[in-house]
C-alpha cells in the first residue's frame, strides 16, 4: 500500500473501523506471491519473551523444540530472527539489595542467550550486535539473536551498568515496565493518575544519554506518555516501540501509542512495531472503578506495585485476563515435544495455546512478578484474596479475539498517519502475545499474505518486517560512534 497523506484522526479511525474485511480466503496466486515475498524479506520480531530454564542441556529445550510460540524449530519455519526480551518485573524495592536482585535476573537472561548461541546451537543461531551483523548472519543461513532490555530496573543507580548491558549485546532498553522504575514513570500510572517522576527521572535522563553513547535504542512501549515524549524529544538517536499498537483503535490500552506519540515518533525518525497482543489490538473493556480501587488496595496491603496486582483487563497483570486462547494450529505445533518440561521458577514462557489465554487472575504463564515478590505462604494468602476480589468485582469480559485482519488494520492506520518508514511488526510471543492466524512464529506468513492482499509492495513489506528497524539500528550505531569519539 502506498503511504498516503495523513487525514483527520477521527475520520481515519472511522474509515478503518468501517472498512469491510475481506471475507474470502486468499486465492492460490496471491498465496504464492505472498510466500515468495515472505521468503525473500528478512523477518525480525522485535519482542519475544523466553524462559532461561528452557536453555537447558537436556531435551526438550529451546533447540529441540517446546510447546511455546517461539523456539529454534518454529523460528526456522517463520522468522529470520528475534529480539529476546531480557525482562525483569518491577517492584517498589529501590534498595541496593532490590536493584541487585533485578540486575542478577537480567544477567542470567543475557547469559542464557549466550549459552544458546555459543554452546547449544552455534551452527543454528548467532548473536547480532549491529545491523550489518543481522544481514551477514541471515546470508549465512543462520537465525539471528538480538537482545532488548524490558525494564531498566536492573540498571539500579549505577550508570556503568548501561555499558555492561551493551557489552552483553543489549540493543534496546525500556526505562520502565508495569510499574514506575527509578528511571521513569510507567504507562500503568494512567489508571489512577499516580506518577512518581512526571516523566523521566533525573537519573533516567543520564541513562538515555548513556544508551545513546553505546548504541542502545530507547524502547517506548511501556513508559508513560510524558516519559515517551521527553525521550523522543531528547534522544540523539531514533527510538523504537518494540511492542505497541495504535491507541486510536484500542482506547483502553495505555501501552498503545496515541496519535500525538506516533507523530512525535515520526519526527524522531523512529519505528513503532505493531504488536500481535490480542487485547492491545481488540480492547477488553475497561474495568469498573470499584475493581480498580480494590486491586489498588490489595497491592497496598501486600506492599506490591499495583501493576503487579493487575489493572483488570487484557492480561496486563494478575487481575487481568487475556482474550480467549486460540486452538493450537499444526504450524504452531512444529517442534513440540511429546511432554513439556516443568517451567523454571520465574520464567515467562506462555503455555500451550499461548496468547494470553490465562484464567481470571492469571497471566498465561508469563512468570508473574508476584512469584519474585512474595514467599509461598504470603502468595497463597494473596491468591485467596485475589480470587475473592475477582468474584466480587469480575474481570471484564474479553473482547472478540483479534485476528490478522485486525492486526493489519493497526498497521494500515499507522502507515497512513506517519508513513511506511516508521512502522514495524512484533508479537510479544511467549509473553501474552498472539492473535488468531498469528499465534506463533510459523504463522508469520499469514501477516505477509494479508499485507499483499491489501496492496503492500515487496519493498514496503520488507520495511515492515525489518528494513525500518535496521535503518534505525544503523543510525544509533552512527550516533554512538560520534558520541564515543567526542571530547569530554
Amino acid at each position: 500500500m502506498t503511504p498516503r497523506t495523513p487525514i483527520r484522526r477521527t475520520a481515519l479511525a472511522l474509515l478503518l473501523v468501517a472498512a469491510p474485511l475481506a471475507a474470502q480466503q486468499p486465492d492460490a496466486a496471491l498465496i504464492a506471491k505472498a510466500k515468495a515475498i515472505h521468503d525473500r524479506v528478512i523477518k525480525l520480531d522485535t519482542h519475544v519473551d523466553f524462559d532461561p530454564g528452557n536453555m537447558s542441556d537436556t531435551p526438550p529445550n529451546y533447540v529441540t523444540g517446546l510447546r511455546r510460540q517461539v523456539d529454534i524449530p518454529k523460528m526456522k519455519a517463520g522468522y529470520n530472527g528475534i529480539f529476546f526480551s531480557v525482562y525483569v518485573g518491577q517492584n517498589d524495592d529501590f534498595t541496593p539489595e532490590g536493584f541487585k536482585r533485578a540486575y542478577d535476573t537480567d544477567i542470567a537472561k543475557f547469559e542464557a542467550v549466550h549459552k544458546l548461541t555459543e554452546k547449544m546451537a552455534p551452527d543454528k543461531i548467532e548473536i547480532a550486535r549491529t545491523a550489518a551483523d543481522v544481514r551477514r548472519i541471515v546470508k549465512a543461513g543462520k537465525l539471528v539473536a538480538l537482545m532488548g532490555v524490558e525494564n531498566g530496573y536492573g540498571i539500579g543507580n549505577d550508570i556503568t551498568n548501561v555499558k555492561k548491558f551493551a557489552d552483553y549485546g543489549a540493543r534496546y532498553l525500556s526505562l520502565a515496565h508495569n510499574g514506575h522504575s527509578q528511571l521513569s514513570d510507567s504507562n500503568t500510572g494512567e489508571a489512577t493518575n499516580d506518577w512518581k517522576w512526571n516523566g523521566v527521572s533525573p537519573f533516567g535522563r543520564q541513562v538515555v544519554a548513556e544508551a545513546n553513547k553505546y548504541g542502545i535504542l530507547l524502547d517506548i512501549s511501556h513508559p508513560s506518555k510524558a516519559a515517551n515524549l521527553w525521550v523522543m524529544a531528547n534522544s540523539k538517536a531514533p527510538v523504537i516501540a518494540s511492542h505497541s499498537s495504535v491507541r486510536a483503535l484500542c482506547p483502553t490500552a495505555s501501552r498503545d501509542l496515541d496519535d500525538e506519540q506516533l507523530l512525535a515518533l515520526k519526527k524522531n525518525g523512529g519505528v513503532m512495531h505493531t504488536t500481535a497482543f490480542a487485547s492491545y489490538v481488540n480492547c477488553t473493556p475497561a474495568p469498573s472503578t470499584e475493581r480498580t480501587a480494590a486491586l489498588e488496595a490489595l497491592g497496598r496491603e501486600f506492599n506490591m506495585p499495583a501493576a503487579s496486582v493487575g489493572r483488570g483487563g487484557g492480561g496486563g497483570g494478575a487481575g487481568g485476563r487475556g482474550a480467549v486462547a486460540a486452538v493450537r494450529s499444526a504450524a504452531c505445533s512444529i517442534g513440540d515435544p511429546a511432554e513439556e518440561p516443568a517451567a523454571a521458577a520465574g520464567g515467562r514462557g506462555a503455555g500451550p495455546g499461548g496468547a494470553g489465554g490465562a484464567a481470571a487472575g492469571g497471566r498465561g504463564g508469563r512468570g508473574n512478578p508476584i512469584d519474585a515478590l512474595l514467599d509461598d505462604a504470603t502468595r497463597t494468602r494473596f491468591q485467596t484474596k485475589l480470587d475473592e476480589l475477582n468474584v466480587k468485582y469480575p474481570v471484564p469480559a474479553a473482547a472478540r479475539r483479534a485476528n490478522v485482519q485486525d492486526f493489519v488494520t493497526h498497521i494500515d492506520y499507522a502507515v497512513r498517519l506517519i508513513g511506511i518508514d516508521h512502522v514495524g511488526i512484533s508479537s510479544d510471543f511467549d509473553g501474552g502475545g498472539g492473535i488468531d492466524g498469528f499465534n506463533c512464529a510459523p504463522e508469520s506468513i499469514n501477516v505477509t499474505t494479508e499485507l499483499v492482499k491489501r496492496g503492500y509492495t515487496e519493498e514496503q513489506i520488507g520495511k515492515l518486517w525489518s528494513g525500518n528497524l535496521l535503518r534505525v539500528m544503523e543510525k544509533a550505531e552512527q550516533v554512538a560512534k560520534q558520541l564515543q569519539g567526542a571530547k569530554p
